[in-house]
């Protein structure tokens, strides 16, 4: 089944969507993070659900908008927000999905996993580097490790980051244009997570790269990587977004293995 939901707490409204089989059965969820302009129909992650739900039970996979998102309602785009929103759904699968215990009754949280691409790999990498890590394992596909590089020389054309720098707010982006101000620049200026260790991470963390990836320099991603000995795979001929189908399939059945599923 799917679902959609509006999650409120903390003055936010979280839109997200829940891929599962029983709704009252769930014991294992994959929260997925889309990237930069992205939404919660990200089509990858409804692929992924496709693929493993029917196969595993008690298994979920849930998506959620990023703040100016899709059909989020922010009006600002700040990294702050970007924060609550993943620590707020967080807890909210902790706290709303799971079992009771059969001799306690006590709540058992459900086994919580990660799967994020581009930005939304580097927004959980920032969430662990500054909470810690509350996934078993973590499946980043394509990572903007270097976000402030990639969005002012990617995604940002010179003229945009120009007006931006004088003071403007220009929208950028793929599937939706997201605002972009000097304040959300410096923000990522500010937070280099290629600064920041990982290596404690390490041994639960898995990396797949296109080496022709449009976005995301690969030379960028292979010396996170390397420097905090994270697996990474590299993928031969991917894009950023994997558009190739033999290459998105593949890259599935190794998240599937790395995640114990089936």
């Amino acid at each position: 089944m799917t679902e959609y939901f509006e999650y409120k707490r903390e003055g936010h409204s979280i839109r997200g969507k829940l891929y599962c089989g029983d709704r009252g059965d769930i014991r294992t969820v994959i929260l997925f993070g889309h990237g930069f302009g992205g939404h919660k129909d990200n089509l990858a992650a409804e692929k992924f659900a496709e693929r493993v739900i029917s196969q595993n039970e008690g298994l979920a996979l849930m998506t959620f908008n990023w703040p100016c998102h899709g059909d989020d309602t922010c009006r600002q785009l700040r990294l702050a927000d970007c924060d609550s929103y993943l620590r707020l759904m967080i807890a909210h699968i902790l706290e709303e999905y799971g079992r009771a215990d059969p001799r306690t009754g006590e709540h058992i949280p459900p086994a919580l996993y990660a799967y994020a691409n581009s930005f939304g790999a580097y927004l959980f990498l920032k969430y662990i580097s500054e909470h810690g890590n509350p996934f078993q394992k973590i499946a980043l596909r394509s990572p903007a490790v270097n976000m402030y590089d990639v969005l002012t020389r990617s995604v940002m054309s010179e003229e945009e980051l120009a007006r931006v720098l004088e003071g403007n707010t220009v929208q950028v982006g793929f599937d939706r244009k997201i605002d972009v101000d000097a304040v959300f620049l410096e923000s990522l200026k500010q937070t280099d997570i290629t600064r920041r260790s990982f290596a404690q991470y390490a041994d639960v963390m898995l990396i797949h790269h296109g080496t022709l990836d449009e976005v995301v320099p690969v030379d960028a991603v292979e010396a996170f990587a390397r420097a905090n000995a994270i697996t990474y795979i590299p993928v031969e001929g991917g894009d950023h977004r994997f558009l190739d189908p033999a290459k998105m399939n593949a890259f599935n059945e190794r998240i599937i293995s790395f995640f114990g599923l089936r």
